[in-house]
Order: C-alpha cells, then structure tokens, then sequence
C-alpha cells in the first residue's frame, strides 16, 4: 500500500474506487481514456476529493505501475492487489481491508468504479444523505432498472464486505439485505465504457450534445 495522501485518517466516509481490471474488452486500459481533458480515473477521484470529511483509496491491479505513475500528483492512497485476476471481490476485500488499516473508525464506504464517467461528487453526497436520512445501511446508486455502483456501506458490512469471493462482488449484500437499502436515484448511471465501441458512442454523443 502507498500513501500520498495528507492527514484525512479521521475522515470519517472511505471512498474505494476500483480500477484494478485489465480492460480485457477494450483492449487498454480504461481507467486511462481520455476524458474532459483528463482520464475516467482522474475524473472519477477528482469528484471523490470534493467530498467532504472523506479520504480516498485506489485499488490497482493490472497496469499498477502505469496508473499510479499517472496518478502521482492527486491526495489519495493506492492499494495494489495483487490477486486483482480472480474477480472484483479480492479488489473489495483489499479496498476495505486498507481502509481499516487506516483508519480502524472509519463510520462507512462508498464503493466506485472508474469507467462511469458522469459520476459526481453529488452523487457520492446523496448516497451519504439519504443513508443518514432513512437510516439505513446500505445507499445504492438506481438505474436501469437496477442497483449498483456507486454505493455505500455502514461499517457493520465491512466483515461482510472482506468475506467476498471471486466475482460475487458487493450487490450480494444488496440482495441479502434489501430490507435495509435506500435506492439513490443516478441519471446515466448505466453509461459505462467496457469497449472501444463504448468508448467511440459516448464521445460522439458527448460532442454533439455540446456542438
């Protein structure tokens, strides 16, 4: 693990980011895509630093040295996991196993990912407000006629959270325990880029929306 963060150990909101995938589809690394004269990943961290009282955790895996080199400037920590292949869930455990490490009262986390590129910092806000609001446990981001990323987990998931297999991922703990989730509504929340066709859509959409 490596810190180039500044004193936010008693923050008490983790966000964990998730960008340790090889881009196996896209065939590059998508954390690296250029986007609003920066990157999906710097994006997604930028928004993440806007909130307040929270620090920031980036798990790596493939392409570790590359991202972090890219990375080198921002306030956050990096957390390299080095079993990144065998599904999403070894990034969580590592994410949130780090967290603690830094910070064993850290109250909740905030589960991202870096290739939803109209994420916000707001978005991050209102999974915190409306978990705070309706008292609930888990705040999970709506869209599509789905749950997902972002969302947010009281610390009495976190044991739960670092028991996680292979691809299972976290929304296991959103079908187990539905009667304690808030849904937070995310407009474009299902935009994410996983191919180069992706990629090539949404920046022609992009430019004619701003023509």
């Amino acid at each position: 693990m490596k810190f180039i963060m500044k004193n936010k150990f008693r923050h008490k909101t983790g966000i964990i980011i998730l960008a340790a995938g090889n881009s196996s589809r896209l065939g590059r690394p998508k954390q690296l895509l250029e986007y609003k004269e920066s990157t999906l990943l710097k994006n997604t961290i930028s928004e993440a630093l806007k909130v307040e009282n929270s620090f920031v955790i980036v798990v790596t895996g493939s392409n570790h040295n590359l991202i972090e080199k890219e990375l080198y400037s921002f306030e956050i920590a990096f957390s390299f996991n080095p079993d990144w292949e065998t599904g999403m869930s070894s990034s969580i455990v590592k994410g949130i196993t780090d967290l603690l490490f830094q910070n064993p009262d850290c109250e909740q986390c905030i589960l991202t990912v870096c290739d939803q590129p109209f994420v916000t910092n707001s978005i991050f806000e209102n999974l915190i407000s409306e978990s705070q609001k309706n008292q609930k446990g888990i705040a999970a981001s709506a869209y599509a006629d789905t749950l997902g990323t972002p969302v947010l987990f009281h610390q009495k998931y976190f044991q739960e959270l670092q028991e996680l297999k292979g691809q299972e991922g976290a929304k296991k703990l959103l079908k187990k325990y539905t009667d304690d989730v808030v849904s937070v509504p995310f407009e474009k929340g299902n935009i994410d880029i996983d191919t180069e066709e992706d990629y090539l859509k949404f920046l022609f959409k992009r430019d004619k929306e701003t023509e």
